[in-house]
């Protein structure tokens, strides 16, 4: 497969960018000779050239050739990939949202260790997609990235589920396969979802041409199905397979999750002639240190007020593969001196040194990633109220989870989370953005930046519907002498949903707005990584809340004084917790208002 999946992006041809192909003004792609490795005549030079039509953005299909509108990509290829997705994310939400039961009953974890070994272990999975990103955007192109990824990811479940079966006895053997198998089992999870998630949104979006105005505005679509797909897996997740976790133990817990990302597998590979591929475009931190170096070389030289002046290869193509060339823009012109042509580089023009004379094309790429940066870091604080999802969690287990007879899980209250976003996000395009789009005068509704910020403000709302249940349950608990006691409150769980429901909306709004920012106002060549770097802040929102919840015990442990998180959560002080998160989301939304207001929006040719 390996091998298959290697000569299907080694034989792809160069292929054509901007307008449309006709049969008119067809040439054949660079350096092919009219030939296509050895074959005897074209493939596009076949007599039924004339009626088909190709993309322009440069993708190919699974031979290497340009990709035919008619026969690939747009929604008959998306429907294997959105499948694939449902699947990864009832496996990956299977093992992630009851994963602190697992760890506090079977493993016997403490409140804190478990809370903070998810923390780091969430924060892992979103690392790994810096990995993953930068093999699919410099080597392997996102497919094999993809296959590669889930066969990882597999692996890893597979461990999982093993370690939940394995019997006590065999404990004495060598190690405890018990307690090694989970921790080798989630980290091998996390590395193939380093190479799912960045890749997966993207790849979905490259079956939709940018340079076809109807196909534009169905991946501006794509991107809400994309959510609904993910978080149908985690409804399923939150609410059947954490019942049959609780009531049928961790074996088959484990087990059809497992079932479920095989699935994924086959029915992601079954569609392989559909889909239209990208080539890789080299390596992206190449490209970027050779701007540093060349800006360095050069930190001496006055960069000419006339842009056209600065170095850019003649043509439409870009000299960077699988990427459209970038207008110059004004700011950040310190960068511009890695594009200045100096008296030394005349010579050379026909074939410059990289490390010594860039494209301006290169330069904004770096520009891009610059200007990017400030609105992705402000993804931090946000992402720090769905890694506080194990504390609601541990919150609803000492409140009454009882409905008539019916006892509620207190994990499956992320059902709410998920109702909120299945409902909303395939409604935003047929009824929100028609509805905000009489009020903003745009088409779009809003700006990814403003769905962003109205996601924001959601966040905040949900730490302070958590910080007024605790403070509600902890005065329940003082009135019926409960505080001593590590013993249910008669308060019902179901206060907790609406701060479930509104991280729900605040993930429509934000998180979808974080993809559609990374994809679309990224370098074409770069795509990936800069999915990865916005997962990133989801993995620094982690690491975030794992180090607080240990300097906070530990500050405020001691004195006669438990602690805001002991383990009998009576005798602490959660609401105060929730309510700092809350005064750090707000100073977040402040910071990303004032740099989405100052945000330079990239120009693509």
């Amino acid at each position: 497969m390996a091998a298959f999946l290697r000569s299907s992006f080694l034989s792809a041809e160069e292929v054509f960018s901007g307008c449309l192909l006709v049969a008119g003004d067809l040439q054949p792609p660079r350096g092919s000779g009219g030939s296509h490795h050895g074959s005897n005549s074209d493939p596009l030079m076949s007599p039924d050239y004339a009626s088909i039509s190709y993309t322009c953005n440069g993708s190919v299909d699974i031979r290497g050739n340009p990709a035919s509108k008619n026969h690939t990509g747009k929604w008959r290829a998306c429907y294997s990939i959105l499948g694939g997705e449902f699947c990864g994310a009832l496996a990956y939400y299977g093992v992630g949202t009851n994963l602190v039961s697992y760890l506090t009953k079977v493993q016997q974890q403490s409140n804190v260790a478990a809370a903070s070994n998810i923390a780091s272990w969430q924060g892992t999975c979103y690392l790994s997609p810096l990995l993953g990103a930068f093999l699919a955007d410099s080597y392997w192109g996102r497919h094999r990235t993809i296959v590669i990824s889930l066969t990882t990811f597999t692996i890893g479940m597979i461990l999982l589920t093993l370690s939940a079966i394995a019997p006590a006895s065999i404990h004495p053997v060598v190690i405890s396969l018990q307690h090694a198998l989970p921790f080798l089992g989630l980290f091998l999870t996390a590395l193939g979802l380093g190479g799912i998630w960045p890749c997966v949104p993207t790849f979905g979006a490259d079956q939709f041409d940018d340079t076809d105005g109807a196909e534009k505005v169905q991946k501006e679509i794509y991107y809400n199905w994309y959510y609904f797909a993910v978080n149908g897996g985690f409804f399923f997740a939150s609410t059947v397979l954490v019942w049959v976790q609780d009531n049928c133990g961790w074996g088959l817990g484990f087990g059809i999750p497992t079932l479920f990302s095989v699935i994924g597998i086959i029915g992601f590979l079954a569609s392989m002639k559909l889909y239209r591929y990208q080539k890789p475009g080299g390596s992206a931190l190449t490209r970027i240190c050779q701007v540093v170096v060349a800006m360095t070389r050069k930190i001496n030289v006055d960069v000419p007020n006339d842009s056209s002046l600065l170095y850019e290869i003649p043509g439409k193509e870009s000299a960077i593969v699988g990427s459209r060339k970038l207008m110059h823009t004004d700011g950040l012109s310190f960068f511009d001196r890695a594009a200045t042509i100096t008296s030394s580089d005349e010579k050379f023009l026909d074939s410059p040194n990289p490390w010594k004379l860039c494209t301006v094309t290169q330069v904004e790429e770096l520009k891009v990633l610059a200007r990017m940066l400030p609105v992705l870091l402000a993804g931090i604080i946000f992402n720090t109220a769905e890694a506080f999802f194990p504390l609601f969690i541990e919150q609803g287990e000492v409140m009454d989870n009882r409905i008539d007879s019916f006892l509620i899980p207190p994990a499956s209250l992320t059902a709410f989370n998920c109702l909120c976003i299945i409902i909303l996000a395939p409604l935003y395009n047929k009824v929100l953005m028609p509805m905000v789009s009489r009020i903003t005068g745009t088409k779009r509704g809003l700006s990814e930046l403003q769905r962003i910020g109205v996601g924001m403000v959601f966040a905040i709302l949900s730490l302070f519907s958590a910080a007024i249940v605790e403070m509600v349950r902890l005065d329940i608990a003082k009135k019926k002498d409960l505080v001593s006691q590590s013993a249910l409150v008669p308060m019902n769980i179901l206060w907790q949903a609406p701060q479930y429901f509104f991280v729900g909306v605040a993930k429509v709004f934000s998180v979808v707005g974080f993809i559609e920012f990374a994809y679309e106002q990224s370098p074409d060549a770069m795509r990936s990584l800069c999915q990865a770097c916005s997962l990133i802040m989801v993995t620094l929102g982690s690491y975030l809340v794992s180090v607080m919840l240990k300097f906070i015990n530990s500050i405020t442990e001691g004195s006669g004084s438990h602690g805001w998180i002991p383990v009998n959560l009576n005798e602490g002080r959660l609401d105060q917790l929730f309510w700092l998160m809350a005064g750090l989301h707000l100073l977040n939304l402040l910071a990303f208002t004032y740099c989405a207001m100052r945000y330079k929006r990239k120009i693509a040719t």
